[in-house]
């Protein structure tokens, strides 16, 4: 298991952008699902990832999960000016994207303020980007600015090749199911942190989402296509393991709703964020 992680905010500011160099880059989210990132990694341009077989439901549709890693909405705050957190991430999905290869992101920064940023963008599909897949809508907020003297960083994704046979994302990222919807992460590890040594997006999006999912199942008739999803980052998840708390709710017309907690188990069961999510009938 990985040294738990260290805030980056503690860091001595000569050795700031070596120290974030080395986290961004042991961090599990990005590369390992491939997100390319025009501010930040070197040799990109525009913002933009592939879709693979484990991005997908059981019955080839997308899944929210990667979509919000694709577009992490932070209100504008970046890596090289601030250090950010996310406040909410909000998407709507249009298309279940079964033939799509790959996401184009084009974004949309409404207003960014010393503190808060409110940000949206169209995901889209990059061979047809008239095809929007989803819309992504955000919230985030500054923990404070960072030295001057970014360097874009090389930062290439893991060669995982797409096949039918890759392991699902909760295997990937740790998460075990325990039967019922009930989920859990381990505890924090530097993989599974953001610079802030907090526990990261793409942990908590994947988790939330197989919860949510597995939950609305026991309700259904049918496959489902996830459609709506919004999370609240309520709390920095410091410790783990976290473990996931959902309820699902029953609707027309095939439709199911539901709503997880993700709780820091090493910190007094704290709430370090909530989803709600809405599934209709897979088409």
């Amino acid at each position: 298991m990985s040294d738990r992680p260290t805030d980056i905010r503690d860091t001595d500011p000569d050795k700031y952008w070596e120290t974030f160099a080395e986290k961004w880059t042991s961090l599990l989210t990005y590369r390992y699902l491939g997100r390319r990132h025009a501010s930040l990694d070197a040799g990109v341009e525009g913002n933009s990832m592939s879709v693979r077989h484990d991005m997908r439901n059981p019955t080839g549709g997308i899944m929210a999960a990667p979509l919000c890693v694709a577009s992490p909405e932070c209100g504008g705050f970046n890596d090289d000016f601030v250090v950010p957190n996310p406040l909410i991430a909000s998407m709507q999905i249009l298309d279940p994207a079964r033939d799509v290869r790959e996401l184009l992101i084009i974004p949309d920064n409404l207003h960014t303020g010393r503190r808060l940023g409110f940000s949206r963008a169209l995901v889209v599909d990059a061979a047809d980007p008239d095809r929007v897949i989803a819309i992504s809508t955000g919230v985030g907020l500054s923990l404070g600015p960072v030295p001057d003297g970014y360097v874009k960083i090389d930062n290439p994704p893991i060669d995982v090749v797409d096949s039918p046979d890759l392991p699902p994302l909760t295997e990937v990222f740790g998460a075990r199911s325990l039967g019922d919807g009930v989920w859990e992460l381990p505890e924090l590890t530097a993989e599974l942190a953001s610079p802030d040594a907090a526990l990261h997006i793409g942990p908590q999006h994947i988790t939330l989402e197989a919860a949510a999912y597995e939950t609305a199942r026991l309700l259904a008739d049918g496959e489902l296509q996830i459609e709506d999803w919004y999370v609240m980052f309520v709390n920095r998840g410091k410790t783990g393991p976290f473990r996931t708390k959902a309820e699902a709710f029953r609707g027309p017309n095939g439709r199911i709703g539901c709503r997880v907690d993700l709780i820091d188990r090493g910190e007094n069961d704290r709430v370090v964020s909530t989803a709600a999510a809405t599934f209709g009938p897979a088409r």
